[in-house]
């Protein structure tokens, strides 16, 4: 690598930086005191995103993962079960905030490429008579689906779990840090996705690549009721209009363009292939994962012979790496990500 050359950094599309045109945003924003409800940015920015979403009411929130703890909190009362994919942000990635935040225990269930199916749902919900066993009261699904390799969850699969919870008392919540991608890649309305359920969060500093910020849509006194959590929670910020003007900024510039993510996802995942000794699934929208399948592809040895190249990615499991696309990615970028892992993975097993 160049001196003076940056490192294609793939390791997730958090690491974006703003571009001239958002930090001009940033620095032209109009803020008040969001605590006293009067950053105009802020209420701009929630007002844009609920009308997106359809839903009446959202709420600006630092982290993804505040979004969903606060939805969780809301939906709930301590004692309660909250139904889960086994392999979701929300149980694997969240420092087990469901018991910690809200008191409530983890109903896990494997899915089918991210998804619990409508009979897991009926057959994981209790007696409500039953005063010996938890409530079902939540479910909570994702979209992308971020261990599952970025795959969109189909509209439809998705209407059928929800419907089913509902029949049965169930709220359904979703994290949809990168719905963005999944209605991008599918063409399908925000709001069609959000109707699938009772709340949905989602993220603005991946790959819209604002610096800060998420969130949370939802029913008027759902909403209200995250608001005084989020207060608690030491959420409340003030003028925070700053950080809005970024996600008003990626809205309006950075939206239609994470279709060059998922373009450079699919050409990335090609060249990946062609080394000897690994497997690549095709990407659905803006993540890469690469099963390391040769004896001596060993995860540390890889990623740190990447990261000499000046490449970066992360492990994801057992044999896994993950490489996320993002607006800091060129085309140039994907061409030096893939020429360094054909080189890395031919210099670790000899083999063309």
């Amino acid at each position: 690598m160049s001196p003076t050359q940056p490192p294609v950094d793939l390791r997730s599309d958090t690491v974006t930086r703003p571009t001239p045109a958002m930090r001009r945003a940033i620095l032209e924003a109009e803020v008040g005191d969001d605590v006293f409800g009067d950053d105009p940015t802020v209420l701009a920015l929630e007002r844009r995103v609920a009308e997106l979403a359809g839903k009446e009411a959202a709420l600006y929130v630092p982290s993804g993962t505040m979004g969903n703890q606060l939805a969780v909190k809301c939906h709930t009362e301590p004692g309660d079960e909250v139904l889960l994919e086994l392999e979701s942000h929300i149980f694997l990635y969240e420092q087990g905030g469901l018991g910690a935040n809200s008191g409530c225990l983890a109903h896990l269930v494997p899915g089918e490429r991210g998804l619990i199916t409508p009979a897991q749902v009926a057959a994981a919900v209790r007696d409500p008579a039953d005063d010996h066993v938890a409530r079902v009261r939540l479910l909570c699904v994702e979209n992308t689906h971020n261990r599952q390799g970025g795959v969109i969850v189909p509209l439809e699969r998705l209407q059928a779990v929800a419907a089913v919870a509902r029949a049965h008392g169930v709220a359904v919540h979703l994290d949809g840090a990168r719905l963005w991608n999944a209605s991008v890649a599918s063409g399908i309305p925000l709001r069609d996705w959000a109707a699938t359920a009772d709340s949905v969060m989602m993220c603005f500093s991946k790959g819209l690549g604002a610096p800060v910020g998420s969130i949370l849509a939802g029913p008027a006194d759902f909403v209200r009721r995250a608001h005084r959590v989020r207060k608690r929670w030491g959420g409340g910020m003030r003028q925070v209009g700053i950080l809005a003007a970024a996600c008003l900024h990626a809205l309006d510039h950075h939206l239609e363009r994470l279709a060059e993510d998922h373009r450079r996802a699919k050409t990335l995942a090609a060249g990946f292939a062609q080394a000897a000794g690994v497997r690549v699934v095709e990407p659905e929208t803006n993540i890469v994962i690469v099963t390391l399948e040769h004896p001596a592809l060993e995860p540390a040895a890889v990623l740190g012979a990447l990261e000499a190249r000046g490449v970066r990615m992360v492990s994801f499991g057992a044999r896994r790496l993950r490489a996320i696309t993002h607006l800091d990615v060129d085309d140039a970028g994907v061409a030096r990500a893939v020429a360094g892992f054909g080189e890395v993975v031919h210099g670790l097993t000899g083999r063309g």
